[in-house]
């Protein structure tokens, strides 16, 4: 190897160092600028509610989930075939309390939401 070879090789390393060294400081700046940034927004945000301000339970106590079976409500028909009815047109969708509250539960033999039929196991 001559020296010009010799040179060009170390003029090409120095280059890469120099580019791997500028996207250092580059990525570095962005970050410290990122963590500014989100200094100054949560500088500006509310502050967190003290223990004393947070919400507190009612009188009555908790409130407990209310599980009810609705009846269904039957779809209003339009006047003429063909024509549409429009939201103002139908009921609201909480329709009534039906008769019976029980859960359903499934029926022997029956397959399930799978509508195998079958007994299903093995």
């Amino acid at each position: 190897m001559d020296t010009s070879s010799n040179l060009a090789a170390a003029t090409g390393s120095v280059v890469g160092v120099v580019a791997v060294l500028a996207a250092g400081v580059i990525i570095t700046g962005a970050l410290v600028w990122a963590i500014r940034l989100g200094i100054k927004v949560r500088r500006r945000e509310h502050r967190a509610p003290r223990p004393e301000e947070q919400p507190t339970l009612p009188p009555s106590g908790p409130v407990r989930e209310v599980s009810e079976r609705r009846a269904p409500d039957e779809t209003p028909r339009a006047w003429k075939d063909g024509e549409r009815l429009t939201p103002h047109e139908l009921h609201s969708g909480g329709g009534r309390l039906g008769r019976d509250q029980r859960r359903p539960r499934w029926e022997d033999g029956s397959g399930g939401s799978f509508g195998s039929g079958g007994p299903g196991g093995s």
